[in-house]
């Protein structure tokens, strides 16, 4: 997740005493809006919690009210602790962090806690209709969706929720993974356009893990749905003998059996991107990525129109980052808050060869997923080095739902994982 703080607003509070709010950006949209002091307590109460000796600093107290000069340094400030409280594993994954940002989205949208029906999409296209609050939080929903389809608690952590845009050929341009310290209701409707939808996706890359999934009824059943849709939309490529055989089993519906075909099929468990830039091998290349397998996947069109495939291993990334711009606006202050076009970057390091790294960027709105699909690979990579499994990288929460472990919170891009014998990269 990528935070930040690009702009200020003027605005009048209760008493009609004016006060700046900064607003809290997530992947280029508006979280929240915020006062320093809401701030403030929040890093008091970590503090408390969790010593001052692993709290960034925080931007001091002004006696005097502040000049335009000092309010744009203060949002500097507060952008870098927000970035680091966030990338720190401990406090960006606290209740503490969590919570706060929970309240401030619904504060900020004044959507007021009540019951509704939240509309939930399976890869199928049906449609989910679960009860929940307006102020239940991401895996509260999730486990709402998971009783409604009778799924088993120790399946629940398999799946996770996804903001997605749907384009007009009916298929799915993924957003964000929905993200514990936000309200998918209000990140949905907040939105205030019917092309944003919550669906409903296995969230691991390792197919040994449909295993498991495959044992209980409805997981074969989501799993089933994923993979047809998948391959109906393209991401799973199949020539006509293959798509002969997966019809076939279709009529039989041999469920287990056509995933078990789809899994001996390219791309088979990736996600598919939008189209978009990168500056490999050349600068200005139009590139499909996918990813999954551990790696990203890059389909490149150079400017000669030749068509070029490569692959880049997570194992073999040093680090990567999310960068964003956000267009200076004319308009004035306050005026459309979160609807600037936001340019997003993901940069990697790669060895690609013995002892020669390269940053490789990719300029696309859909950055900070990519970025989440690494940092995911990476998780289940070093659970699975230490002789864990996936049941293990999910706890349970004292009320009853289900909250992923420490080794899932956003962390700080990991070192290589062990390079193994060094290679070029073709394409």
């Amino acid at each position: 997740m990528h935070f930040s703080i690009p702009e200020t607003e003027t605005r009048a509070g209760d008493g009609g005493t004016a006060y700046v709010a900064y607003n809290i950006h997530v992947n280029g949209v508006l979280h929240c809006r915020v006062r320093y002091s809401q701030l403030l307590g929040l890093h008091e109460q970590l503090r408390k919690e969790y010593g001052a000796n692993v709290v960034p600093a925080f931007p001091p107290k002004k006696i005097f009210t502040l000049t335009p000069a000092e309010v744009e340094q203060r949002r500097e400030q507060l952008e870098k602790y927000m970035q680091a409280v966030r990338q720190d594993p401990t406090l960006g994954g606290s209740e503490t962090f969590n919570s706060f940002l929970r309240k401030a989205q619904q504060e900020t949208q004044q959507i007021p806690t009540e019951e509704v029906v939240l509309e939930v999409l399976l890869s199928n296209g049906q449609k989910v209709k679960v009860t929940i609050l307006t102020s239940d939080q991401t895996e509260d929903v999730l486990e709402a969706v998971a009783s409604k389809l009778d799924l088993p608690d120790d399946l629940v952590g398999y799946f996770s929720l996804f903001l997605v845009r749907e384009t007009k050929d009916g298929a799915f341009s993924f957003v964000r993974k929905l993200q514990e310290f936000e309200l998918p209701y209000v990140s949905v409707t907040s939105l205030h356009n019917p092309e944003f939808r919550i669906i409903l996706r296995k969230s691991y890359w390792d197919s040994s893990y449909d295993d498991d999934v495959m044992e209980h009824r409805v997981g074969l059943n989501l799993l089933y749905a994923q993979t047809v849709s998948d391959i109906e939309h393209g991401w799973i490529l199949v020539n006509k003998e293959q798509h002969r055989q997966l019809k076939s089993l279709q009529e039989k519906v041999s469920k287990k059996e056509f995933i078990r075909l789809a899994q001996t099929l390219k791309y088979y468990g990736y996600l598919k991107f939008d189209p978009c830039v990168t500056d490999f091998p050349e600068k200005g290349c139009h590139v499909v990525v996918s990813a999954g397998n551990n790696e990203l996947n890059f389909q490149v069109r150079l400017p000669s129109e030749q068509i070029k495939e490569g692959s880049f291993k997570v194992t073999r990334m040093r680090c990567w980052r999310v960068t964003s711009s956000v267009p200076m606006s004319n308009g004035p202050s306050g005026s459309s808050p979160g609807k600037s076009e936001v340019k997003l970057e993901l940069a990697f390091e790669y060895l690609m060869s013995k002892d020669r790294l390269q940053w490789v960027t990719i300029t696309s709105p859909q950055a900070i997923m990519l970025s989440i699909c690494l940092q995911s690979m990476v998780d289940e990579l070093m659970v699975k080095k230490s002789g864990g499994s996936i049941r293990k990288m999910f706890r349970r929460r004292v009320n009853g739902t289900l909250r992923r472990s420490d080794s899932q919170q956003a962390v700080k891009s990991p070192p290589l994982l062990g390079w193994g014998k060094p290679r070029g990269q073709q394409g």
